[in-house]
């Protein structure tokens, strides 16, 4: 499983997932697209977002993808967080069959477009009901899908916000909520990987 960074950087909370999913048997890789950078501020953060090269990008997750399914002989899992949901769509879409399963959590970047018609992985949606940078854009994610035929669920969590999963977000996070996304993330992997 790839486990991408929110907007901030690879930071202990990505990392601490990486390990979550470690402990859940699965060989898990966490990668720094910010080479070594945490972002401490939103405008910090906002910047990084902003300024990340999406083609440099995408060799890595296609390099981290490779590494993994050539491990295992397996299709890889891809998840993230805010700009790693969407990263890790766009890796799913790139990488056709190497990825088995997809899990976007409140993927948002604006620079990032997907080629829905390569896209082969079950894609699992995670949403924040309170999400003005997400949820405009959930409608046409869903179309595009739909037209396509494509096995794919969304599901948005009641009275939550961008960010709720993570545990560290002290004015965010929402315990109940990221406990069943976690449930149903590791179900859409046990079912599809």
């Amino acid at each position: 499983v790839i486990v991408i960074q929110e907007w901030n950087g690879l930071n202990d909370h990505i990392k601490d997932i990486a390990d979550r999913f470690a402990n859940e048997g699965y060989i898990a890789l966490a990668p720094d697209h910010y080479h070594g950078i945490i972002a401490d501020e939103p405008d910090e953060a906002g910047k990084l977002f902003m300024a990340l090269n999406i083609a440099e990008t995408e060799k890595e997750l296609r390099g981290g993808i490779d590494m993994l399914f050539s491990e295992t002989n397996s299709p890889v899992g891809v998840t993230g967080f805010c700009m790693g949901g969407a990263l890790a769509l766009f890796a799913a879409c790139q990488n056709s069959v190497k990825v088995g399963a997809c899990v976007d959590f409140y993927g948002i970047h604006p620079n990032v477009e997907y080629n829905w018609d390569n896209l082969v992985a079950p894609v699992l949606g995670i949403w924040a009901e309170h999400d003005d940078m997400v949820n405009p854009q959930l409608n046409e994610f869903a179309r595009s899908l739909s037209d396509r035929q494509h096995n794919f669920h969304f599901i948005t969590y009641p009275d939550t916000s961008h960010g709720f999963f993570n545990d560290t977000n002290t004015s965010g996070h929402d315990q109940n909520a990221a406990t069943d996304a976690w449930r149903l993330t590791l179900n859409w992997f046990g079912d599809h990987l």
